[in-house]
This record gives structure tokens, sequence and C-alpha cells, in this order.
């Protein structure tokens, strides 16, 4: 007879799955809420929202930026192609700009070398000025009969004094592009040309599908240029972002496949009734349950948490299996009275497997984060379906399993009686012992932001040598300073580049980029502004060459007249480009905030010192940063390790006693350390993610061990039921194993050697008093 939570919950149950699918659709409206950014990946680190900006502004062009360099043997074919591939790429809606020449507004620049000349006076020219007008005179002298010291954009009859002059060719240079003859941004390197081509997206690496739009792009040019004789070199954030989505894409639709064949191959073979496959339709529910809960709470799931969410495919179809394998002493079949006579061990073992995954939740991995909220709900969805929708769809459709299985359950039942007999559960133990303790003895220890992501070497080695041709090796350390005012700010950022410019002259720090190299403070500017005054009185060799004295006057004169200019004036003009990410303006305390970028580092050790004694300075490496991140949260994870099995086993506490609790829980922490021995035979390293796994081994793993006490439908039948729901778990888990991306791949492995271990220890969680359970 049915109860009233079955015939109610039935009933409701496919207005609940209506409501899903209603939420879920609206969600995709708009396009696949899926996101690639790496970044999402990892926590901030620091609670700085300053700190975040600039990592964020530092970040930007490699999420937006690509550079791509073009040869061929004819030098002129090379800028052709460039200039070829420049002009379609302007039409495409993908980019904000494309840059093939140098595109320069030299009326913008002159007029900026006229109207700012003395803010952006270089350093070492500044105070030769301020402190001896007259050698000043003498070097402008010396200058004029130099043509590559005296020419430059603005014409000498506009520039007597030189300082736009100056100021041109002061600049810092930091790569080796330069402008040909006919207009075009070449690289030279090993006596090759390389035509330089630059594109800006509209929208970062992780925007959609753009990625994958802009590797196409690069694809398609790649191969005209190789078909006609060149060679194209790209680099950008974006072409991994897009190897990074395909990657999962690909991974997920072949997990996915295999696993999901797997489980219906295995399903057919035992159950010999197409109408068990319906099983398969909780399993579909708890991704789309789990799907609509990730974006409810994050906005958007993540592909990360795709292929790591593919497993829950093996896991959410232990519950029909549990449900279909009391078909062997259950005769005739009834689903429902099958339902009521395993309702406990399904909802004991959706309880543990959703602490563990929950447990995942309270990680500072915002990746993980999202895998416990999507596992947990699908966990969920999968449940109630099979509850209140699975005992509907197979009714009391007659089901006669293959026999075999069942005989070979119990085969290994009697084997294993006799083996301890042979060797009794002490000496087993012992041996289990010395397993572990020599695959703990080996066991390597490793964690590194790279586990994130699976770089693909052709890339990685194209950026190296784009780096090596163009001279910019760009460090993800930089500097971030905070000062009251853009008077400090400057000062402070002068100091620092003392300290730095030593690096540089050791060799150990190719370049860097400061605000402090554009322009100069506004007591400088001033003390330049009264120093030129005092030139007219020094111009006397000036006038030797034919400078008219009233003509050196008037231009002294116009000097003093040049307003004092701030930051943001600055770097409104066109020469002052490359400085502009640099600067951050007024932060939340009032202050103001400003960077300094490195280029080519060989010791990042020698970078802390640097800033040593100087307030306001902080050294900013966030990759080191979450580095040592990983290694903090080994003891969080730990510490999740112990809250996750004290709160299951006051869970089975509730219906096992303390001492059955005890039982069912020491086989899964035991398989878990035999996981971990395993790790160090294999040779292994011990991650992060693999600490993670081990959350879960004891969650699943306590699953196993719950359905082998409880014996319902005998000892025999339990143990193939719980093998059943291992091999589908073990396939899914066993494929995130042989992933390309470390990350997943150690987290596969360690759950899968802990659940085969779960499997072979979970008949001693058994009481053996106990008597078997027949609906």
């Amino acid at each position: 007879m049915t109860s009233r939570v079955e015939y109610w919950g039935s009933r409701l149950f496919p207005l609940a799955l209506l409501l899903l699918v209603v939420v879920a659709a609206w969600q995709w409206r708009g396009g696949a809420p899926i996101s690639a950014n790496l970044l999402e990946l990892v926590p901030n680190g620091t609670p700085d929202v300053l700190e975040q900006q600039a990592v964020q502004r530092m970040q930007e062009p490699l999420n937006r930026e690509l550079l791509v360099l073009i040869s061929h043997p004819q030098r002129e074919q090379a800028l052709a192609l460039a200039a070829e591939l420049g002009t379609r790429w302007q039409q495409q809606e993908l980019f904000e700009r494309v840059q093939w020449d140098p595109q320069a507004d030299l009326s913008g620049i002159r007029q900026q070398l006229q109207d700012q000349r003395l803010a952006l006076l270089p350093a070492a020219d500044r105070q030769l000025l301020i402190d001896n007008p007259a050698a000043f005179v003498e070097r402008r002298v010396q200058d004029l009969f130099d043509p590559f010291r005296s020419q430059g954009v603005v014409a000498t009859n506009d520039d007597l004094l030189g300082l736009s002059t100056l100021v041109e060719k002061g600049l810092p240079h930091q790569h080796n592009v330069q402008v040909d003859l006919s207009g075009a941004l070449i690289a030279e390197s090993e006596g090759t040309t390389w035509a330089l081509l630059r594109a800006r997206t509209n929208a970062d690496a992780f925007d959609g599908n753009l990625a994958l739009a802009v590797n196409d792009l690069v694809t398609q040019a790649r191969n005209e240029v190789q078909a006609g004789g060149g060679q194209l070199l790209a680099s950008s954030g974006l072409l991994y972002s897009a190897h990074g989505q395909r990657e999962a894409t690909r991974e997920i639709s072949l997990m996915g496949s295999i696993a999901s064949a797997g489980a219906l191959l295995m399903m057919l073979l035992v159950f010999r009734r197409v109408r068990v496959l319906l099983a398969f339709i909780p399993a579909a529910i708890g991704v789309l349950a789990g799907l609509t809960a990730c974006v409810a709470v994050f906005g958007h799931v993540h592909v990360m948490t795709l292929v790591l969410g593919a497993s829950l495919i093996g896991v959410a179809i232990d519950y029909p299996l549990h449900l279909l394998s009391k078909s062997w002493t259950l005769q005739p079949w009834d689903s429902w009275r099958a339902l009521r006579a395993t309702f406990l061990g399904l909802t004991l073992g959706l309880l543990t497997n959703v602490i563990g995954y929950l447990a995942l939740a309270f990680t500072p991995f915002p990746a993980l984060k999202q895998v416990a909220i999507f596992s947990a709900a699908g966990l969920l969805g999968a449940y109630l379906s099979t509850l209140f929708l699975l005992p509907t769809l197979l009714g009391k459709a007659a089901l006669r399993p293959w026999q075999a299985p069942h005989a070979l359950a119990q085969r290994l039942l009697d084997q294993r009686e006799a083996l301890l007999r042979k060797l009794p559960t002490p000496w087993l133990l012992l041996i289990f012992v010395l397993f572990c303790a020599g695959g703990l003895l080996q066991l390597s220890h490793k964690d590194d932001l790279r586990q994130w992501a699976s770089v693909p070497p052709q890339l990685l080695e194209q950026s190296k040598t784009i780096s090596q041709i163009v001279g910019m090796q760009p460090t993800s350390q930089f500097f971030l300073l905070r000062a009251d005012d853009e008077e400090q700010l400057l000062q402070r950022q002068q100091s620092l580049s003392q300290r730095l410019d030593k690096l540089v002259e050791q060799g150990q720090l190719k370049s860097y980029l400061a605000l402090s190299q554009l322009m100069a403070p506004a007591t400088q500017q001033e003390a330049l502004r009264q120093a030129v005054a005092r030139l007219p009185s020094h111009s006397a060799a000036l006038s030797e060459q034919g400078i008219p004295a009233d003509a050196i006057a008037r231009e002294a004169q116009q000097l003093q007249t040049l307003p004092t200019l701030n930051i943001d004036q600055v770097l409104a003009a066109p020469l002052s480009e490359p400085w502009r990410p640099l600067w951050l303006g007024n932060a939340d305390d009032g202050q103001v905030a400003g960077l300094i970028s490195l280029q080519g580092l060989t010791d990042s050790n020698l970078l802390a010192a640097q800033a040593e004694g100087l307030d306001g300075v902080k050294l900013v490496d966030h990759l080191g940063e979450l580095n040592r991140l990983f290694a903090a949260t080994q003891v969080s994870a730990a510490e999740l390790k112990l809250a996750s099995c004290l709160l299951i086993f006051a869970v089975l506490c509730i219906f096992f006693g303390a001492r059955g609790a005890a039982r069912v829980l020491a086989v899964s922490l035991l398989a878990a350390l035999a996981s971990l021995a395993s790790l160090g035979w294999l040779g292994q390293p011990l991650t992060l993610f693999s600490l993670f796994g081990l959350l879960l081994v004891t969650a699943i793993g306590v699953d196993y061990a719950i359905l082998i006490r409880e014996r319902v439908g005998g000892a025999a039948t339990s143990l193939l039921g719980t093998l059943l729901s291992a091999l589908t778990t073990w396939l899914s888990f066993g494929l995130l194993a042989v992933s390309s991306t470390p990350a997943v791949s150690n987290f596969g492995l360690a759950i899968s050697i802990g659940l085969a271990f779960s499997f072979l220890l979970a008949p001693w969680a058994g009481d053996a008093q106990a008597k078997d359970k027949h609906p």
C-alpha cells in the first residue's frame, strides 16, 4: 500500500521538476552561463580592494591583447602579409584596435612635447639644468652639432633650448620594436625581420566564445602565412583561454560519454531490461539541479566545475542502482517495496555524501566551492528523483536480473571467510599498516598554481620566442605605491627607482616602468621653472652659434609660463599611453596609488628587499602569494577532514550507535589512508587537491560501508549492489585521473584509489552477528 508521502511526493515532484526546468531555461536565456576565467578558480588571497584592482589592471593586457609576429624569406613580403592581416582584422567586431604601423598622432605628440617639456624632462637633465645651467647650455651647443641628438619631432627653431628633444630621446625604450622606413612595426632577431601586429579585443579572454573566435582567426592566419612560405608566431592569454575551453569541452564530453556508456552497458548486461535505463533519469535531473544551483549562487558555472562535476554521474546513479540491486532477492519485483527497504541506506548515503561535498565549500578556492554546490544540489536532485519519480516510472515491471553476478558475490564472500580463517583480521591489519607506512614514507609533496591549467607546450614555446625577439619579458610581480598626494607618490617612486636602477645595472632586472620616469613632481617642476629663468644669463655659447639672445629669452619666458601639471593631465596626452595603466588614481581612503611594472626579472627573491624601509611601497607577488596560500590551506584541509568525519560520525550514531558508527567510519578513514600510501608507492606527489579528494573518499566510502552493514536482501545482494555502485563511481573518477589538467588528475586519482579500498574494506563495517534483512 502506498503511503501518503509516496502518494503526494510522486505527484508534486513533477511540478518541482517543471519549475527546475523553467528556472534553468531562464538562466540560459542569453546563452550558456559558462566561464573559462582561470583567475576565478583561485582565491583573491587579500582583502585589500586596491591591491585586487592593481592585480586586475596588470593582468588586463594578458587577457585582451594579442601579439603576432610574421616573417618571410622576402622581407617586403613579411611586411605585406602583416599589413594585409591587420587590414582584415580591423574590420572584425572582435577587436577594439589593430596596429601594424605606429599610427602615431604626430601633431598631438609634438604638441605634448612643447606643452609638457618641463614636466616630462628626464631626471638627469632636470638635475643638470637646476644645478648647473651653464653646463646645460654647453651640452646643448654640442647637441646642435650632432644630427642624431638634435633632430626630433619638434623642429629646432621651436625648441632652441632642446628640452622637447631631451624629453623625446630620454623616454624609456623597453623593447626591440622599431619603425621601418615603410612605416611598419618590425623587430630584428638573428638576421630575420619580423613584422609585428598588435590587436586588442573589445572584451577580455574569458567573455563567452571570444577566445575561441580569436584562436580561429590566428589559426586561419597561420595557415595562410605558412602556405605562402612564411612563419607566424602568436602570444596572448586569449590563446591559452581558448585551449582551456576546448580541452574542458573535450574532457567533459569524453568523460560524460564514457561514464554514461559504461553504466548503460553494465545495467543492460546485469538487469537485461531496457526499462532499467530509466535509472539514468535521476542522474540527468541531478546534473540539471547542480547546474541550476551553481548559476543561482555564483551567476555562472566554470568549465573546471563541469569537468570535476562530470564525476557526479557515477555517484548520482548509485541511488537507482541500490534500488535495482534488490531485484536479486525481491521477487516478484515491486519498486515501492524495494524503496522502503533501502530508504535508510539511501538517506544516510545522501547525508554522508553531501557532508563530504559541502566540506569543499569551506575551502578558500572558488573552484571547489562551485564543485561543492554543484554536487550537493545534484545529489539531492538525484535522491529525490529516485524517491518520488523512479518507482512510478519502473512500476511493477518484471525484473529478473542475471544470476551470475549474484553467485559471484556469494563466492567472494565465501572466499573472504576462508581467507579470514587462514589469516585472521589482526594479521591482515598488520599487513595493511606496513603497506601504508611504506607508502607514506615515499610520499612527496607538491603544490603550485600551474596545476590549475594544462599549458600546451607549443603556446608556451611561442610566447618565449616572441619575448626574445621583441625584447619584452613582463613579470607577474610589481610594486604598488600609496601616498597622501601625487607629489609624495612620485617622490616615493623616485626612491624605489634608485634601487631598481641598481638591479638593472647588475643585470638582474632588464627594465621597469614607473610614472616618475615620465614626469617630475610639482615641486621639481617649479624648481625647473626658476632654473629656466636663469638660462638667458648663461646663453653666451648659444649666441656664439648664431642664435639671437632675444630668441633665447623669449623661449625661456615661454617655458616659465607653462603650468604645473598633474598626473591626469600628462597621461591624457598621446605620448603617455604606455604609462596609463600604472596610475590607479584616488583610493577609497583618500590616498592616491600607482604601480611600477617590471621586465626581465632573473630572481624574484631580490624584489622584497627593494621595498624595505620605503613608506607606502608594497611588492605584489600574486602568484607567489597563491602558492603560499596553497601550502597554508593544507591545514584547513585537515581541519575540514576532521570536522566532516565528526559530523558523519554524529549522524551515524543516531542509527547505528557509537560502536557501529565507529566501525563504519573507520573503514572509510582507513581507505583514505591507503589512498595516500598508494600515491607514495606510485611515485605521485601529494597535492592540495589530493587532500580535498580524500574528503570525498570518506563521504562516499561511508556509503559503501552502510550498504554492507544494512544487508538488505542478504549479504551477497548488498555486496553486489555496492560493487555495481562502485564500478560506476570508479569509472567517473578514474576518468578524472587521466585529465590533462594536473589539479583534476590529482583529484581523480586520489578518489579512485580511495574508493577502491573503500569497497575492499567495506565488509569489515558489518556486524558478524547481524542477520540479513529481506523486504
